[in-house]
């Protein structure tokens, strides 16, 4: 499995830095996994909030792998459990696509196009998260799937 994290901002603080490696290093024996940063666009020096996001989405867009079946982390996205997460992400690789990409955006959401793109929406539920620890949440809950596909302690 080849899984892709497309993200808007870096993480400044160095606790969500550490966080993020952890669960990369615990990935590593699972999947190959590469973050791509892109860089957020203040709306006041982008004219607005449309044209920041147009600016970030096309980013985001351009670091998007070509064959990747793509998965926009979205408030509104479906919510699963863990459980239900780590048979969707068997069934992706069971149906061929083993190429997976999360997209996580910016604090002003992301662009239409954004959207049009993405096979499915995912949601953490309702609330809303800071897309820094968003990162942090995806990534150990793709550490935890695959646990829980393997059999294998610590979803527990």
């Amino acid at each position: 499995m080849k899984i892709t994290v497309v993200a808007v901002g870096k993480l400044k603080e160095r606790f969500w830095a550490d966080a993020c490696a952890e669960y990369l290093k615990r990935l590593s024996g699972y999947a190959k996994v590469n973050v791509r940063e892109v860089a957020d666009v203040d709306p006041a020096r982008a004219g607005g909030v449309a044209p920041a996001r147009a600016k970030e989405g096309a980013a985001i867009l351009a670091a998007i792998p070509d064959s990747s079946h793509v998965v926009l982390m979205a408030i509104e996205g479906k919510q699963r459990t863990s459980e239900q997460f780590s048979r969707r992400l068997d069934a992706l690789c069971l149906q061929g696509s083993s190429d997976i990409c999360f997209v996580i955006g910016g604090s002003d959401g992301v662009d239409a196009a954004v959207y049009a793109r993405a096979n499915e929406t995912f949601s953490f539920g309702p609330i809303t998260l800071p897309h820094n620890l968003a990162r942090v949440v995806l990534l150990e809950q793709l550490y935890r799937a695959i646990k829980i596909s393997r059999n294998e302690p610590y979803h527990k």
